[in-house]
């Protein structure tokens, strides 16, 4: 039905257009003699009169055919450009050479200046019906819903603030935007118009042009601007009390996917202030091609985005481990619809189960092994210290038994940088996973690593999707002390990092990805409540909630002991091993392993046993 009302709509558009034209043509050629005599009819030689006359039908149907041949009838005109006006122009002087063909062909006499005449109005009536459309649509669209318009600022003068504004001004689903201003800091472009608004500025002109256009909404359309630069930005923007959009890149944009719906509201990646990191992973991901690669967690922030990137490296067989049925459906849906080929397996279960993870190996034989099923909240686990000693340190135990007793070649630990000096369970209990790692790893032909990385954002469980849904519902926004810092990267840049790091593995390291400058949790949460518009303190406040169980004021990446050495990517480090007598413990792990099925409640006298440089926090 709804295809059927379309229909029917463009039928009568080109019906009105053909009719349009139709009186055009007859307008032209009757104009094409009364210029030629100054617009006096009684001065017309008769005889030029009978063969215009006489040949209007034939120049009708022909004109007609050469406007549909040149996509006079398919176009958009609301959307009417360059290619556009190239297409009347050439149909129309088409037009008037078949015309005067088909006189001389016929011979019709008329006037020689004749021809020009009638084919410069046939030009500007045709130019001018189409392009009329347009500009009435513009004005229509500038005047309605006026009262309640937001103000748009657009920072970036090139070809996709040109593309946007376009958008705004003819586009049928945006009614209640308006461009007033366009900055840029190039000299050239001050003052100069791009579809008719005028740039105003440069960026140290933001806050004064917001305040003289009262503004309501920054959007920055500049796709191939790096990092530091749309930083620069943010920050002079942030300033104002404006609502802040953001065109994602440069690649969205040659793809050419710039448009209203491709701009997002600027995230706290934007505030980094670096660009983000590149690796070459096809270049070193031959260690992955055509190996079967397991990766436990696979449904997770980190694992999902592991399976991501390895997909697209040609593993002969990726097997999905993770024990929540709804996070491994949905990774397996997206890689099965973006890898048809891909050989993929998807199991449920536990890395806690002995049986299930000895059959996967002894089923599968994977060669490479990504560990990142792991608890990782940390409040959650001060309370549940139990769970997190059987998930994270006996799933661990056992998937690397597992590991070593059917063969694998690599074993990729995934780690965190809150296992170095712990202060929460969750953070020991990491740390006893790399000394595991770093035990088998002495005793196995299996090469055993670890990856020590810091906070990811976006990741399920992270402050910025929690700080995100506070400013939704009004705040207040919640911080746990004013003086908190954390390490940061995004989740792809820890991932490429990780799978670099498997391929500079010999057994034994725990790789230390540089994670750059630490940002201050308070600053992230009063730059995101500017970003959405609203002013800290006053439209959303902020609470500061005290620390957390286990929570300390900042993360460490290395421990005294260990040292550190660079790799060929001056991101990935490698910390020194601490030794330890591991005879001692394999035993304390025994007694953990039985100790703990029976929900003791002093589990953390006995992991502090195991990891001396845990001081558990009061």
């Amino acid at each position: 039905m709804v295809r059927k009302i379309i229909d029917n709509k463009l039928i009568i558009r080109r019906f009105f257009l053909v009719m349009c034209d139709i009186v055009i043509i007859m307008f032209s050629n009757a104009m094409g003699l009364l210029l030629r005599y100054d617009l006096s009819p009684g001065k017309v030689d008769p005889q030029f009169i009978e063969s215009v006359w006489a040949y209007l039908p034939i120049n009708i149907i022909i004109t007609l055919i050469i406007f549909y041949l040149f996509r006079m009838y398919h176009s958009l005109w609301r959307y009417a450009g360059v290619v556009e006006m190239q297409n009347v122009f050439s149909a129309c002087v088409v037009a008037s050479i078949i015309q005067f063909l088909g006189l001389k062909a016929l011979h019709l006499p008329v006037p020689r200046s004749y021809y020009f005449l009638y084919g410069g109005v046939l030009l500007l009536l045709a130019i001018g019906s189409r392009f009329t459309y347009r500009f009435l649509r513009s004005r229509l669209h500038g005047r309605r819903n006026h009262g309640d318009m937001r103000k748009v600022m657009i920072i970036g003068g090139g070809n996709a603030a040109n593309v946007l504004i376009k958008e705004i001004v003819t586009s049928d689903h945006i009614r209640n935007i308006t461009v007033k201003c366009v900055i840029d800091d190039d000299p050239a472009k001050q003052g100069s118009y791009i579809q008719g608004i005028k740039v105003v500025g440069t960026r140290y002109n933001i806050i004064e042009c917001v305040s003289m256009y009262q503004i309501d909404e920054i959007m920055i359309a500049m796709p191939s601007a790096s990092k530091k630069i749309i930083r620069e930005i943010v920050d002079i923007c942030k300033e104002t009390e404006c609502e802040l959009k953001i065109l994602p890149g440069m690649y969205q944009f040659m793809n050419g996917e710039v448009s209203i719906s491709k701009l997002r509201k600027v995230d706290v990646e934007d505030l980094l202030g670096r660009d983000s990191i590149k690796v070459d992973l096809d270049s070193i991901m031959g260690y992955v091609k055509g190996k079967v690669v397991l990766v436990t967690g696979g449904g997770g922030s980190i694992g999902s985005e592991l399976c991501r990137q390895l997909a697209a490296h040609e593993p002969k067989q990726l097997i999905i481990f993770d024990i929540y049925e709804n996070n491994a459906y949905d990774i397996q849906q997206e890689l099965l619809k973006k890898y048809p080929n891909l050989d993929l397996v998807v199991l449920i279960g536990s890395v806690r189960n002995t049986s299930r993870i000895n059959y996967v190996f002894k089923t599968y034989h994977p060669n490479i092994i990504y560990h990142a099923a792991a608890h990782k909240h940390v409040p959650l686990m001060e309370v549940s210290p139990n769970e997190a000693v059987k998930n994270n340190v006996l799933g661990t135990w056992k998937t690397v038994q597992a590991a070593d007793l059917y063969g694998a070649e690599r074993f990729v630990l995934i780690s965190t940088d809150k296992a170095v000096n712990p202060t929460n369970v969750m953070g020991a209990t990491k740390r006893i996973c790399e000394m595991i790692v770093q035990t088998y790893n002495k005793r196995s032909k299996t090469e055993f690593v670890a990856v020590r990385f810091g906070n990811v954002l976006g990741s399920n469980g992270s402050v910025i999707p929690l700080f995100k849904k506070q400013i939704a519902v009004g705040g207040p926004v919640t911080v746990t002390h004013p003086d908190i810092i954390r390490y940061f990267m995004t989740i792809p840049e820890a991932v490429s990092l990780v799978l670099q790091a498997g391929a500079y593995a010999k057994g034994g390291e725990i790789f230390i990805l540089d994670m750059g400058e630490p940002v201050k949790i308070l600053d992230l949460a009063v730059n995101l409540i500017r970003l959405s518009g609203y002013k800290p303190y006053d439209d959303i406040d902020i609470e500061f909630t005290g620390l957390r169980p286990g929570e300390k004021l900042y993360e460490e990446l290395l421990m005294d002991e260990e040292g550190m050495q660079d790799t060929e990517n001056k991101l990935i480090h490698i910390g020194k091993p601490i030794e330890i007598d591991e005879e001692k413990f394999l035993r304390q792990l025994e007694d953990l392993n039985q100790v703990c099925l029976a929900e003791p409640t002093e589990i953390r006298r006995m992991i502090k046993e195991i990891v001396p440089t845990y001081i558990p926090k009061k």
